[in-house]
């Protein structure tokens, strides 16, 4: 697969992405972020054009990459053409493949808003963080048209050793919103378990040792777990889009009529870390809020 490629939103995550595509061989027409330095470094480094406008990116490439922070900002960068600047100008027969953890129904609107303008859409939830995007071992999930994960399947593998089609638009959305919480709701759990550990006397070398031996394992207590006891909350996943993430996956509950207490409580200790000005540092640092004199 020859097409030309471009990014939207070129943070640590979709950065690393580019990187890695260039470094497999894929041209790197274009890159824009709303943060304009971050866009103009990396067009620098890759050899491609710092596009200056939405149009601009769709103009440069096949293929445009999307990694931005949440829905309004994806809504954002698909406005209606009429409105002003946006990628579906001049957007017939491009295809868009969607990376941002968002709500299922913004990545089907997407997909609609795409199809009208004679474009496609893929939406490509990632399961993984910056090394990941980095190295090419991203976990992909996918959804949209089968045709289009088809064709867009070379250079996904790329990205991902571990690369799934989920099934129609959101779907992919639905799955990693799932993901994000059950890996949220370990996080705080493991959180309060060192917490208390500690509020005990515990040695925590020893109690994480127990855990990882015992029921108490996860891959959470891998990641985070020394981190958390070591106060060491440098960022992969931020504990702002943890909360984020919260919310989506709670939301989906309340709109199925389901009641998910465990889902609500996590939600409300990463909606308390953000409150507190801590959203900026890794989703570990949740346990600031149950080791005994961390708030101080």
């Amino acid at each position: 697969m020859s097409e030309t490629i471009a990014f939207v939103g070129v943070g640590r995550m979709g950065a690393n992405m580019a990187r890695r595509l260039k470094d497999c061989g894929h041209t790197i027409a274009a890159v824009y972020d709303v943060h304009a330095p971050s866009a103009a470094a990396l067009a620098a480094e890759l050899g491609a054009r710092h596009a200056t406008s939405l149009a601009e990116v769709t103009a440069s490439a096949d293929l445009i990459l999307t990694v931005v922070t949440d829905d309004a900002a994806q809504l954002a960068v698909f406005g209606a053409p009429a409105a002003g600047d946006s990628l579906l100008i001049s957007a017939k027969g491009k295809t868009f493949v969607n990376c941002a953890t968002l709500t299922p129904k913004v990545h089907v609107e997407t997909a609609r808003l795409a199809a009208e303008a004679g474009a496609s859409a893929l939406e490509a939830c990632m399961a993984s963080s910056i090394p990941q995007a980095r190295n090419g071992t991203l976990y992909l999930m996918c959804a949209g048209e089968r045709t289009t994960f088809d064709r867009l399947e070379p250079v996904l593998l790329h990205l991902s050793n571990a690369l799934r089609y989920i099934g129609p638009a959101g779907q992919a959305a639905q799955v990693k919103a799932l993901v994000n919480m059950v890996m949220n709701i370990n996080t705080a759990a493991l959180a309060e378990g060192l917490g208390l550990g500690n509020a005990l006397g515990l040695d925590l070398d020893m109690l994480r040792e127990v855990f990882a031996q015992t029921g108490a394992n996860s891959q959470v207590l891998k990641t985070d777990g020394e981190d958390m006891q070591n106060r060491a909350h440098d960022c992969y996943f931020s504990g702002a889009h943890a909360a984020k993430d919260s919310t989506i996956a709670w939301t989906l509950g309340a709109e199925a009529g389901l009641s998910l207490p465990l889902a609500a409580a996590t939600k409300l200790q990463y909606d308390r870390l953000v409150a507190l000005g801590r959203g900026a540092l890794d989703k570990s640092a949740v346990a600031e809020l149950t080791f005994p004199g961390r708030l101080d």
